[in-house]
């Protein structure tokens, strides 16, 4: 016999996300993988013309996970995007230069990246595989030397970011930026509930001294519609017991 206690640690151990997600929200992330990346491919292979040059940087692929399939994500947002790539790329550059052994300067490439992004506060996961890519290049990539994060990093990234832009505006349940929020306003909190204000996210985000990838914006809607929730559920309860016979 199973154990559901069991089952439910082991899911949270493998970090598998059980929230529901609905079958048109997967085909329309998926739709937007595809016109992304062949967004990218198109217009790099007609802006960088000889077909030898490297025209589109393989990190696009994961880039496209995260703008289309978690636009609202605070990794996917466009300064994460452009940073994280644009300094990853000059730091991967600067590795593949100068630094001859190849395994060292992978690891320098990545580990400064990271470091790099948090301090510029645009942490983007894929930006990692852009100093990788950079600082294991080949010799094209060497002879390009930091034009490489122009032509083809930046290209690229502009790219995504106008079709991840376009794309999501299409649906109105979508938001990217995440700034351009739509839709219903999120219910009040119902009487019972103390508000939650900024700061007080700020201070709990801090006691926990970790990076999350929910926006303060996020949390606050997650707060009032669950207290909403909650508001409804006592209404419904309160409607019962004053119909109930005495």
């Amino acid at each position: 016999m199973n154990n559901p206690s069991a089952t439910s640690t082991w899911l949270k151990l493998l970090g598998i996300e059980l929230s529901p997600v609905s079958h048109r929200e997967r085909l329309v992330s998926a739709l937007g993988g595809f016109v992304g990346i062949f967004a990218v491919y198109w217009i790099s292979r007609s802006v960088s013309g000889a077909p030898a040059s490297p025209m589109l940087v393989l990190s696009m692929g994961s880039t496209a996970v995260m703008l289309f399939a978690v636009p609202h994500g605070a990794l996917s947002q466009p300064w994460p995007l452009l940073g994280g790539h644009l300094v990853s790329g000059l730091i991967g550059i600067a590795c593949l230069l100068y630094v001859p052994d190849p395994m060292l300067a992978a690891s320098l490439g990545v580990g400064l990246s990271i470091g790099a992004m948090h301090y510029l506060r645009c942490i983007h996961p894929p930006a990692g595989a852009t100093a990788l890519a950079a600082a294991l290049g080949d010799a094209p990539v060497r002879a390009m030397g930091f034009g490489f994060v122009l032509t083809p990093v930046m290209l690229n990234v502009l790219i995504i970011l106008v079709a991840a832009i376009a794309f999501n505006t299409i649906f109105p349940w979508r938001r990217y930026p995440a700034a351009l929020v739509r839709g219903t306003a999120a219910p009040t909190p119902p009487a019972g509930y103390e508000s939650i204000s900024h700061e007080d996210f700020v201070f709990a985000l801090t006691q926990m001294d970790s990076f999350i990838d929910v926006s303060e914006e996020d949390l606050l809607r997650i707060y009032s519609l669950a207290t909403g929730r909650h508001r409804e559920v006592l209404t419904a309860a309160g409607a019962v017991n004053s119909s109930a016979p005495s």
